[in-house]
């Protein structure tokens, strides 16, 4: 019986545990929200917004508004689907419904790779921000020691993971409305050192809104795509959710105000309190804005709070990929061990693999400390951009099939149908084209063709041991959720 079958199963009979899939359906609906806002907070906004400030100036708010409204459309697409067949692993298993075997086995093993080098990118970030306490520390070894901890966190359950997420998610979201808060009353009543200098007019006084000029800013969108990864991990969640029909709705709908809270308005805030002029590569801005407003530890407050969203990021990623393997084993496209789970329901073997592939981002941070971070941003990025057209393209032939009487429709409906879908896969294949232009991320491109034709062997050897692999299934008949 395939996972898909599983799933199914546990659905039709309304049961509330994933008995036969394994997991334990232990995140409640308080950790399925704060894991989405959490996939939404991420290192990506606290220590790359440093960058693409240089080079966008403010114009980088109108990137990320504009980024924003395409990942909502991205998860919109996936509710949708989610709400038809809620499954572990969805994205893999939507490609492998609706594109074929094929495109099941290479979505599954890609989006593991991304949340591999995705941890990679956190560990380098983390162990950035706690050389902000300790610069004789060297980054590896810090890198090595949080990558140890959060593995022995993923092995104990998905009840502690969810725990520790939650607190996670908690410490930034709080730190965020803070930040904001402190920065609208700079602005209002002019206190702290930066009160003389804070004005709404920073957004456009020092060279215009596009100082570097439209072009310049439209290349920071590989960049401002990496800060949005993960928010599509409630989907992995589906299997682990003790109610996905309610949980999971939830959580997309929340996605816009928490893009326009979060991501715009946080970096209008700080970009009016100080001139986007003042902020530099691999520092943080948020840091930095407050290091200039003159807090007492406040910089060394928010240096806190940006390292929990590097842990939380990579603890993420632990979670994800241990899921991610175990779908593959179950549809016969990685190795059968992968499938047993531990006694606290578990990918254990899963999760110990990928967080040894992991570890090439200490090795990194060893070798290449000043580029480890921005190697593995544009390798996750590449990744992640083919995830997310497999969503894609699966909602679309998904809208196809239920307008044609082949499959019930979605309790949870996308607004503008696939119409909205077809926008966000053209504005990926343009990211896709500037990250082909810039000559420092064209690298990942490169990764990429390697990595595909790495996949594309393994596919010609499974086929051969296991024809059964290649052949399509149809996913056993749902009941209608309402």
């Amino acid at each position: 019986m395939t996972s898909a079958q599983v799933d199914t199963s546990e659905k039709s009979s309304g049961t509330s545990e994933a008995s036969e899939e394994g997991y334990e359906r232990g995140l409640g609906s308080r950790q399925v929200q704060m894991i989405a806002i959490g996939g939404a907070i991420g290192v990506g906004l606290f220590l790359g917004a440093g960058a693409n400030i240089a080079k966008a100036g403010p114009s980088l708010i109108l990137m990320y508004a504009v980024a924003g409204a395409i990942v909502f459309f991205i998860m919109r697409a996936l509710g949708e689907l989610l709400l038809y067949r809620p499954v572990s692993g969805s994205f893999a298993e939507y490609s492998r419904e609706f594109l074929g075997p094929f495109f099941g086995y290479f979505t599954g093993w890609t989006y593991w790779l991304m949340w591999v080098v995705t941890g990679m990118a956190e560990l380098t970030a983390a162990a950035i921000y706690v050389n902000y306490w300790f610069p004789s520390v060297p980054q590896w070894v810090t890198a090595l020691v949080f990558l140890v901890i959060l593995f022995g966190v993923n092995l104990i359950s998905v009840k502690v993971f969810g725990e520790l997420e939650f607190w996670f998610s908690m410490v930034k979201v709080t730190a965020l409305i803070g930040m904001i808060v402190i920065g609208l009353g700079v602005l209002t009543f002019g206190f702290s050192a930066a009160g003389d200098t804070a004005s709404v007019a920073n957004l456009y006084q020092f060279d215009g809104f596009f100082p570097k000029g439209v072009g310049s800013s439209l290349m920071t969108l590989q960049g401002v795509m990496f800060a949005y990864l993960a928010v599509e991990l409630v989907g992995v969640t589906a299997g682990e959710s003790e109610n996905p029909e309610k949980t999971l709705p939830k959580a997309i709908n929340t996605l816009p105000w928490r893009i326009a809270l979060f991501y715009v308005g946080a970096l209008t805030v700080i970009l009016c309190v100080v001139k986007w002029t003042e902020f530099a590569p691999g520092v943080s801005p948020f840091v930095a804005a407050f290091a200039k407003i003159g807090i007492p530890a406040g910089a060394g407050i928010v240096n806190f709070v940006v390292l929990t969203a590097a842990l939380s990021s990579c603890n993420s990623g632990m979670y994800s990929t241990g899921r991610m393997l175990r779908n593959l084993a179950d549809s016969g496209e990685a190795p059968a061990v992968f499938r047993k789970l531990s006694a606290s329901k578990t990918p254990a073997l899963g999760i110990t693999v990928s967080v040894l592939f992991m570890g090439i981002g200490v090795i990194l941070n060893y070798v290449v400390p000043e580029k480890a971070f921005g190697y593995v941003t544009s390798v996750a990025t590449a990744a992640g951009i083919w995830t997310w057209l497999m969503i894609l393209i699966s909602h679309v032939l998904y809208r196809r099939a239920v307008d044609a009487g082949r499959l019930p429709a979605s309790a949870f409906p996308a607004p503008g149908g696939a119409k909205c879908s077809w926008i966000a896969i053209a504005f990926l294949l343009f990211v896709t084209c500037l990250i082909a232009y810039d000559g420092d991320s064209r690298v990942c491109l490169y990764v990429m063709a390697g990595w595909a034709a790495a996949l594309g062997v393994g596919w010609l050897v499974l086929k051969n041991r296991n024809p059964e692999v290649a052949e399509r299934h149809e996913p056993a008949p749902l009941e209608k959720v309402n």
